[in-house]
């Protein structure tokens, strides 16, 4: 699944510079993650890294664009070129 950033987004912008497939980005009101570009970092890192810096944990799994980590790898490897 991609993810998600909620309305509890306090625009910081740790999250933006940490994302590898550049998927985030400002939005009219709070940042957010395009869907096709987002692979949770797989292929990049054993976690979202974006979880990982916010500080007030408003990055969720998006129900609305469920992935298995192979369509993640998947993607990973198109956005990359090696696929």
């Amino acid at each position: 699944m991609s993810l998600l950033i909620t309305d509890e987004c306090i625009n910081c912008d740790v999250c933006e510079p940490e994302c590898p497939n550049a998927a985030i980005y400002p939005g009219d009101v709070v940042y957010e993650i395009d869907p096709s570009m987002c692979t949770e970092c797989v292929g990049h890192y054993d976690e979202p890294q974006c979880i990982e810096v916010c500080p007030v944990d408003c990055i969720l799994i998006d129900p609305d664009n469920p992935e298995t980590k192979d369509q993640l790898m998947d993607k990973f490897n198109k956005l990359t070129g090696q696929g």
